[in-house]
């Protein structure tokens, strides 16, 4: 980590959260999303940050504003490359409690500058060998920035055996955990969350389980 990223962090007035995981298909922007919204239900102002250049936050957010309209998405949206992402996260410094950022599916240049930036590192894992071994990419850049991160249990079934054996692997895993349910991608499909949805489905509750854990971690 260079000067200009350690003076920069020591002067936020927000916490910076990345989801990173090297592998495709773990479940990272659906899990920035749903972050964000539930954040911003609990009223904190939230920026939403899409540094993957496949783009689909941006998408789901285009889906946002047609649905509720550019001025009521709760959040504030930006698509940026990951070289320029400290740059670009000087425009939401003195406004937002929380900056969220989906990175991309590997640990390239762009991944690694979100990482540095970071108060915290979330880390995605589907129940498979594949991506359990994936996942050490980004937690030994974590571990060389000397940055705080956990690993997250994602698309689990509760009574598998592969979960069981691959949740006893992972390191400094959360104790929340989210299941492999449909609601969060039918509710994808119209820019919405669960916790907007279906406040009260088992899913929803996952969500709001995970975000008190992760602002309690946070604060640590």
């Amino acid at each position: 980590m260079n000067i200009v990223e350690i003076i920069y962090r020591k002067t936020m007035n927000c916490k910076i959260i990345t989801i990173a995981q090297q592998k495709g298909g773990a479940g990272k922007t659906t899990i920035a999303a749903h972050l964000a919204i539930a954040l911003s239900q609990r009223k904190y102002n939230i920026a939403l940050i899409d540094i993957d250049p496949q783009g689909t936050l941006t998408q789901w957010h285009k889906l946002r504003e047609n649905f509720l309209g550019k001025s009521y998405t709760d959040i504030n949206f930006h698509s940026t490359s990951g070289w320029r992402i400290t740059t670009e996260l000087a425009k939401f410094k003195s406004t937002a409690d929380f900056i969220i950022i989906d990175s991309p599916p590997h640990t390239n240049t762009e991944t690694k500058s979100s990482v540095r930036i970071s108060d915290l590192v979330i880390i995605p894992i589907q129940p498979s060998p594949a991506d359990l071994w994936a996942s050490n990419a980004t937690i030994n850049i974590c571990q060389k920035e000397q940055i705080t991160f956990y690993t997250l249990l994602n698309r689990a079934s509760q009574n598998s055996r592969l979960v069981k054996e691959i949740r006893s692997k992972m390191i400094k895993p959360l104790k929340s955990e989210i299941g492999n349910r449909v609601s969060f991608a039918s509710c994808f499909m119209e820019g919405l969350c669960v916790t907007e949805v279906q406040p009260r489905s088992i899913a929803a509750k996952e969500f709001k389980k995970l975000t008190t854990e992760i602002l309690t971690k946070i604060k640590e």
